[in-house]
């Protein structure tokens, strides 16, 4: 008998949808889509249904409304329905189309042809049931942060002893791979991905192979910046982190461990009034905020350790 899955629909206001996919991924979905109904948009999302009870839903519901009332919008209306596997696993997918991110990105989903033409770094993607399309302003802000620091490297370290040092970097909470395949895109030698969701990991492989990256280059690890450590011999150049605040703000002492005075760090999955908790984390523990990026109600932090 296949497994079954919840399937979640919100209709909403489309100035919610940021903060409602946001509750999406926290409450523990695997994948989400989101599509036009009028003036409203109508949200998808899906998780096991081991994960949640009806009681769960029934609160989930609640904070939905909670988040709109606190921003002065009309409360969003959520259904729930009980779906096979298979089901799920193909029914967003026709909502997710090719994105363009930045100046220089292009996510395909993987299930779609590669374009004929184009002069963007195309990044294949199929999330599986990982957190990580390209959709969600986080993951955007990521990418944007990682274009700039990575599409000229070497004036990123003029001045510097590492002026020619090729960029090894670590993505903590790697999800569907997709910031890792970036970075790589972009020019890094190295990315270590870790993740501690196994299908995540599994998720950060396939995108690899799609991509026809070497597992040389893209070491996708379970667990979190303790497999990094393990893993390497001397600090690396950068971190990518885009998680939640308080995961962040807790594993900032372990990310420092792995960096040095040169090293530089992208932080998001951090909502506005969270910013000032996670700059006063990065202070305490070494690092100092060059730019602080938004997207609505999200933000994302580039900082450089000192």
């Amino acid at each position: 008998m296949a497994n079954t899955w919840w399937e979640l629909k919100i209709l909403c206001e489309p100035d919610l949808e940021d903060s409602i996919f946001w509750r999406l991924e926290t409450f523990g979905c695997r994948g989400t889509a989101s599509e036009s109904k009028g003036n409203s948009s109508l949200i998808k999302g899906y998780l096991p249904s081991f994960q949640a009870q009806l009681l769960d839903l029934g609160a989930l519901s609640l904070w939905l409304r909670q988040d709109a009332l606190c921003v002065g919008l009309s409360a969003p209306i959520l259904h729930w329905q009980l779906i096979d596997e298979e089901d799920w696993a193909s029914s967003w997918k026709q909502y997710w189309q090719p994105q363009e991110i930045g100046d220089r990105f292009l996510i395909n989903p993987a299930w779609l042809p590669f374009p004929a033409s184009t002069e963007r770094l195309v990044i294949r993607l199929d999330p599986g049931v990982a957190f990580g399309t390209g959709n969600h302003a986080t993951t955007q802000l990521c990418l944007e942060s990682l274009e700039m620091r990575l599409s000229d490297l070497p004036k990123s370290f003029i001045g510097s002893d590492e002026q020619n040092e090729p960029q090894i970097i670590a993505d903590i909470g790697c999800g569907s791979g997709i910031l890792s395949i970036g970075a790589l895109l972009l020019g890094a030698k190295k990315v270590y991905a870790v993740d501690n969701d196994p299908l995540a990991v599994q998720s950060t492989i396939s995108n690899r192979a799609l991509n026809d990256i070497t597992s040389d280059r893209l070491i996708a690890l379970q667990g979190s910046v303790e497999a990094v450590q393990a893993q390497i011999d001397a600090p690396v150049n950068g971190v990518v982190c885009n998680i939640l605040a308080d995961v962040i703000i807790e594993l900032l002492p372990e990310i420092s461990s792995i960096t040095a005075s040169s090293s530089w760090g992208i932080f998001s999955g951090i909502l506005l009034e969270q910013s000032k908790a996670i700059a006063d984390a990065l202070e305490q523990n070494g690092w100092i905020v060059a730019t602080l990026w938004k997207r609505k109600e999200w933000c994302c932090f580039n900082a450089r350790r000192i």
